[in-house]
């Protein structure tokens, strides 16, 4: 008999889920919701979401005391709160490299300390796909593929040193710990992808794509990732497969990113640019107007190189670990997500274009 066993799986039990209140975190919440779980929500903000099995706590999660008081009580923890700054590099002014490390990786850790100390039984680690980006491409590639070195941006780079030590932690006073890496996230409720593409046009930057057309990125879909996550959590058991491992989740559809995103720009009304540059000119203009920005306090740029070097350069990830250990298998596809997602999207952009119109007017 192997080691770990796929059919070994427990319940979630009463449930934490930090950054509650975001994109990721309230569909997140629904869910455990709706699956009968008792849920306490931790998020900077006040959750939007009233239910009678959910219990809403609101403040920093680099409170010890808030955080003692979070996770009493407590079985599972889905911890997706992170501060997501794509710059970076080495000319990132302390203070800012500092901001990012005492939320992603100082306020892990104590939260991790603080958990077991409490008896939480198992710990689920909202990751990123691109711990392990580095420049080149990365085709169909699975969870041996080694962790970045690079120091491109502080989202990965914190990351990166979040995950590692939370997958060590796994069995110290039997608490389990597992990773799970999602691609970039969409859906209803998505406050990045797309709203960050619709800054863009509104901005009036949308005036070319970036690369040749045939690079290629998954995504994930929120309920797909969701998924992904309460599978594995289901999985972190003594002699299961999920302790101490990390796992790719999206929603294995790679695809081109700007022909991922023509159904949003037709429903939106905004014609996709014909124009064509290369990402590495892209790229290294960007790296140098981020130099000037933190050395010498220009205004930041409209975007980081990691984010045009996400859609230039080939990087899709196999969910292969994740189906053969996990039973993970993506419940929705592109097209069923766009139709849910859609009526969000139209909503966001029209909301957002008022609201320059107002302010310029």
């Amino acid at each position: 008999m192997s080691q770990t066993d796929i059919t070994k799986t427990g319940e979630l039990g009463h449930v934490l889920v930090t950054g509650g209140a975001g994109f990721v975190g309230q569909n997140f919440v629904k869910t455990l919701l709706d699956r009968g779980c008792k849920v306490r929500s931790l998020d900077l903000v006040e959750s939007p979401i009233k239910h009678k099995n959910l219990k809403v706590l609101k403040g920093d999660i680099r409170d010890a005391v808030l955080i003692r008081k979070a996770v009493k009580g407590i079985d599972t923890i889905f911890h997706t709160a992170a501060v997501i700054e794509m710059k970076g590099g080495p000319a990132a002014t302390k203070e800012y490299r500092d901001f990012s490390y005492s939320i992603n990786v100082e306020a892990t850790k104590q939260l991790v300390i603080l958990a077991r100390a409490l008896g939480v039984k198992r710990f689920v680690y909202t990751s990123s796909n691109s711990v392990v980006l580095a420049g080149k491409p990365l085709r169909g590639a699975d969870e041996t593929e080694p962790y970045t070195e690079r120091r491109r941006d502080l989202y990965t780079e914190t990351k990166v040193v979040a995950e590692q030590w939370v997958l060590e932690q796994n069995g110290v006073d039997r608490m389990l710990t597992c990773a799970i890496r999602p691609s970039s996230i969409w859906g209803p409720g998505d406050q990045t992808m797309f709203k960050k593409i619709f800054e863009q046009i509104l901005a009036g930057r949308m005036h070319s794509k970036v690369g040749f057309g045939f690079e290629k990125l998954d995504n994930s879909f929120v309920h797909n990732l969701i998924q992904g996550q309460i599978k594995a959590a289901e999985h972190l058991v003594e002699g299961g497969t999920a302790p101490g491992q990390a796992y790719f989740i999206n929603d294995d559809e790679p695809i081109n990113a700007f022909v991922f995103s023509k159904p949003v720009f037709e429903a939106i009304g905004v014609k996709m640019p014909r124009l064509t540059v290369p990402g590495k000119i892209v790229m290294r203009s960007l790296e140098a107007w981020e130099f000037m920005h933190f050395k010498f306090n220009l205004p930041s740029p409209p975007l980081a190189p990691s984010e045009v070097e996400r859609v230039s350069v080939d990087n899709y990830f196999s969910v292969n670990k994740a189906r053969t250990e996990l039973g993970y298998d993506p419940e929705y596809d592109s097209k069923l997500g766009m139709e849910m997602s859609m009526p969000y999207y139209k909503e966001l952009f029209a909301t957002m274009k008022l609201e320059k119109e107002a302010a310029e007017a």
